[in-house]
This record gives C-alpha cells, structure tokens and sequence, in this order.
C-alpha cells in the first residue's frame, strides 16, 4: 500500500518529536566487582600526572609470589595493607635469582648480574645518585648490617645482594645506614628511603608470618602517619618462589592514593619509572622504555600542596 508524500513526512516528524521528548536515560554507574582480596577492582579514571611527595619509603620482601602473601591468613597486616591502597594483582619481578631484580628497581638495568654473587662495583647512574643531584636526599637502611657504611657481603642474617646502593660508587657511605637509624620523628626522613630488613624478617629464611608481623611492628607507624603528611609507602617483593610465573605483591599506600585493586602490568622497572617521573628525573635505563603509573592518585585537594606533579625527563 502506498502512503502519500506528505503522510510520511508528517509520520517521520512524530517520530523525531517523540524521541526529542522522551530521551534515553543515561546509564547507572557500572558495578565494582569483588576480587576476592577485600579490595574492590579499581574502576577505569582520568589519569593524574604523578604526585611529588615528601617522603617516600620502598620496603622490599623476598621470595613469595602473590597468592602466598595477599590473602593468605598468615600475612593479615600485608593483605589488610592490600585493601587500604593500591593493590597490583599483575605485578612482576624482572628475574630470578634475587640480586639482579634489586638492581633493577634501583638503577634500571640488572648491570649483567645473573646470580648472588658479592662484592660488584658499579659506576653508572642509579636512583640514590640521582636524587642527591637533584637536590634531595636519599637513606637506604638495611636490618642487622654490623655498622653504617658496611661494605662487606653478610653478616649475622644481612646480605649485601640485598642492598644494591652499596654496589654503586657514586652513592656515599653515608647512605647506607642501619635500620636502627630509621628515625623515630618521620618528618626527618629523607625524600626517598628503602628499608630491607634482615633474612629472616623479609621472609627468606623465615614464615610470611614472620614477616608480616615485622612489617606490622616496623612499618605501621610510617603508614597512619604518610595517610596526613603527603607521604607514600610502596611495598614490594624481589622475586616470587619460581612457582607463580615471578608475579610479586606490590601495593602502594598513603596520601592520595586511590585504594583498590589494579589489574594493569607492572614490574620493577615501571616502579622506577613512577619515582623518577615524581621527581622530575630521567628515566634510566629499562625504565625509559616504561610508563609511569598514573591512575591511581586522587585528584589533590583544593589548597593543599599533595598531589602537585613534577616536571618529567626522559633519557
């Protein structure tokens, strides 16, 4: 059947005029998912360029892949940590044995080490270096070293493979202290520190309970109080136990940080990469071939100073 021109056109307007009218709701926020880890999935947000914190401490952990720490009943501190700030649940080590993944979240290349072997001396660049020329400071503090400034390969459960700042002879004597000299005033610590505790606290030798009751006892005081002074917690593992494909737990914690879990790639070279972009400087190394990460800050608040970004350099 055959309707006139103008029936149709007449026909088509209501139909316009009736959507004009009538328009599509707007879709409801999307459901944040549960993983399992009591942390919600972190939903997709603008991105924020990295913030420059004040202080910033890595503590560094040994030899567990992820599902044997988040989670696990035996680690209720590091899983409750994992609920509180950015939890990677695709974090990974860059190598295996444990020395060359040190090297490589501190100075961007493993420097052609492939085992534990001690004493190497470099000359190259390196995180701690760089800071200091940059205007900051930089501590690393490592448990049971006998002395500041210990250069030897072990002693009574410290290891050097475990303290890559030593290996670097542009980085002072002065920078390697005792983690007995973590201050107790936290406004006195340096911009950017590590802390390495011993072979048995960092879970080498001992149960992860051991070390999650260590990191409880150790650590806890630096996390309530970085939540309030523009401050910053990154937690980490060198390498996994060689049963997880060397995917680690790492979680960032403090002020500004949004809490939940993500599920983009990480590694040690893109933590790297994080802190020299929060610093404004050059990437080294294999880190210059990574992203920083850059979804998990909060926007700052209005009039506070946290959350400012620094200005990158890529090299």
């Amino acid at each position: 059947m055959r309707f006139p021109r103008g029936a149709v056109f007449l026909g088509a307007l209501a139909v316009v005029l009736t959507a004009a009218c009538n328009p599509k709701p707007a879709p409801g926020p999307t459901a944040v998912p549960s993983t399992g880890t009591g942390s919600p999935t972190a939903t997709p947000t603008a991105t924020i360029p990295v913030p420059r914190y004040d202080h910033v401490v890595i503590a560094i952990f040994e030899n567990h892949r992820y599902g044997s720490v988040i989670g696990n009943p035996d680690a209720p501190y590091l899983s409750s940590l994992a609920g509180q700030g950015a939890n990677f649940t695709q974090s990974f080590a860059v190598a295996h044995p444990s020395q060359p993944n040190y090297l490589a979240l501190y100075s961007g290349a493993t420097q052609g080490v492939t085992n534990d072997s001690c004493p190497h001396t470099f000359s190259g660049d390196n995180l701690g270096h760089q800071l200091t020329a940059a205007g900051f400071t930089f501590i690393g503090y490592s448990e049971s070293m006998p002395e500041d400034g210990y250069p030897g390969c072990g002693s009574d459960g410290y290891a050097r493979k475990h303290n890559p700042w030593v290996n670097f002879s542009n980085v002072p004597a002065a920078s390697n202290l005792r983690f007995s000299r973590f201050p107790a005033d936290l406004t006195t610590l340096p911009t950017l520190s590590f802390v390495v505790s011993n072979l048995c606290n960092d879970m080498h030798d001992c149960p992860v309970r051991t070390g999650d009751t260590w990191a409880r006892d150790n650590l806890d005081g630096y996390v309530q109080w970085a939540r309030t002074h523009n401050s910053l917690l990154i937690l980490t593992f060198d390498e996994d136990d060689r049963f997880g494909g060397n995917r680690i737990p790492t979680v960032f914690v403090g002020q500004g940080v949004r809490a939940g879990d993500y599920t983009e790639r990480i590694d040690h070279y893109r933590v790297l990469r994080t802190l020299e972009d929060m610093y404004g400087l050059a990437a080294l190394g294999d880190a210059a071939s990574r992203e920083p990460i850059t979804d998990i800050w909060a926007p700052p608040a209005s009039g506070t100073s946290s959350g400012t970004p620094a200005t990158s350099a890529t090299g």
